[in-house]
């Protein structure tokens, strides 16, 4: 970045993920000054937050970079990438990191995901696509397999994918979204695909469209309760590395996943440049696309990002220009765990406003960096804000070590009906929730 003087960041979100991103790009000497909008109160420790201009605020988001004069901006969340904000930063002749709105569709469209992958001979589950009723019943119906995956077409909040155990449960959750309007016009087209069974596997990707950078793997906790009990939640916990994601599989995935997504929007006119999310499928060893994100997971970027050896902000503001390569990244030995402490209720009815206790002026506790996803502080004190309150995440030598540490943390702090799963990692190995 040369003499240039450096002015500031902006960062678009309000969650854990976008406090971890904020955490790691102030270790770069070019961070400068750092907003967030909207923030969040434990945010309000790192960055300037702006709460009046929200993350899908487009117009608001580019007046506010203007305003500050901030020369580079990450768009963090789906919602924002989807409806273009990268694109109206750029217009604005202001650079950002994340895809612009033709290349975010590779989240923002799953049945654009899963003919793309079609197309260009991408492993993934066999899937039709509907958008009227009848014929949705009279597919799974025919094909008679149960479990069996149904997934509305767009953003749904992580909430739009539904694994039907029976045919009762198939027809509800399909009327539910082309006729229940359940999801509005992300449901009002469907994806039924084949369920697979195996280890899941999150690999966060940074890419230019030159070339691919996977960051470490890690393994998300969908489910509210313990020994995946409950309903789907944004995630529980996090732990890095996967130990599924073995260095045979990484090559396979690499060789016929990694590439071949970045080489396929290539051709499609969308080159896809900012942090690429594959959710995989581990199956007898092979692995599967079960879906893209366009965007560091949350809160899987809450155990990756602690794990990257490197310069973050360089390396987003080089994927911005197409020159990923210029910038070293490697990745930190140990391992990486993050338990979620979430609002009593989440993900349905949950109250909101409750006192945290345990936490420093920061926002931080003994033995742990907690990343904070629903707060708010008031007069020196930090409420719950959210259904997901905060992530408290430690790395340590190896996965106990790093679990050892942050469920410590996590006894230390509370607030009134904090809910967490206790058996974070244990598929990987982990000692908790035997």
């Amino acid at each position: 970045m040369g003499a240039r003087r450096i002015l500031g960041r902006l960062v678009s979100g309000g969650g854990g993920r976008e406090h971890a991103i904020i955490r790691k790009i102030k270790e770069s000497p070019d961070c400068g000054t750092v907003y967030c909008a909207p923030g969040n109160g434990g945010i309000a420790s790192d960055a300037i937050c702006v709460p009046e201009v929200k993350a899908t605020d487009i117009e608001g988001a580019v007046k506010l970079a203007q305003e500050k004069k901030v020369d580079f901006v990450i768009v963090a969340p789906d919602d924002p990438l989807v409806a273009g904000m990268v694109d109206a930063m750029e217009r604005a002749g202001i650079p950002a990191f994340g895809p612009n709105k033709a290349a975010a569709i590779i989240e923002g469209s799953k049945a654009f995901s899963k003919d793309l992958m079609k197309k260009y001979g991408i492993p993934t589950a066999k899937y039709e696509i509907f958008t009227q009723a009848d014929p949705a019943i009279a597919y799974v119906r025919a094909q008679n397999e149960y479990p069996t995956v149904i997934k509305a077409d767009g953003l749904a909040l992580g909430k739009g994918v539904i694994i039907a155990k029976d045919e009762a449960e198939a027809i509800t959750a399909i009327t539910d979204m082309l006729e229940g309007n359940k999801f509005g016009a992300s449901g009002s087209r469907i994806v039924i695909e084949q369920y697979l069974s195996g280890p899941e596997v999150s690999v966060l990707a940074l890419t230019d469209g030159n070339i691919m950078r996977p960051l470490v793997s890690a393994m998300d906790h969908k489910r509210a309760l313990d020994g995946d009990e409950g309903l789907n939640t944004g995630g529980m916990g996090t732990i890095a590395p996967n130990p599924a994601f073995t260095e045979e599989v990484a090559e396979k995935a690499m060789q016929r996943i990694f590439l071949p997504t970045m080489q396929a929007m290539n051709k499609e006119g969308r080159t896809f440049r900012g942090c690429l999310f594959f959710g995989l499928m581990v199956v007898a060893g092979e692995p599967y696309v079960i879906e893209y994100n366009c965007r560091f997971g949350d809160p899987e970027a809450q155990v990756v990002l602690p794990l990257l050896e490197g310069d973050l902000l360089r390396a987003m503001v080089a994927t911005a220009k197409g020159e990923l390569a210029s910038v070293p990244l490697g990745r930190k030995a140990g391992s990486a765990a993050c338990v979620v402490m979430a609002s009593g209720g989440y993900p349905v009815a949950y109250e909101s406003g409750k006192e945290i206790s345990g936490l420093d002026a920061q926002g931080q506790a003994k033995g742990a960096t907690v990343y904070h996803a629903g707060t708010k502080q008031l007069d020196g004190r930090f409420y719950t804000a959210g259904g997901r309150v905060l992530g408290v995440t430690n790395r340590g030598s190896d996965l106990n070590d790093a679990l050892d540490q942050a469920y410590a943390a996590v006894k230390s702090i509370s607030f009134e009906k904090a809910h967490y799963r206790h058996d974070i990692g244990r598929k990987a190995g982990g000692k908790y929730g035997h």
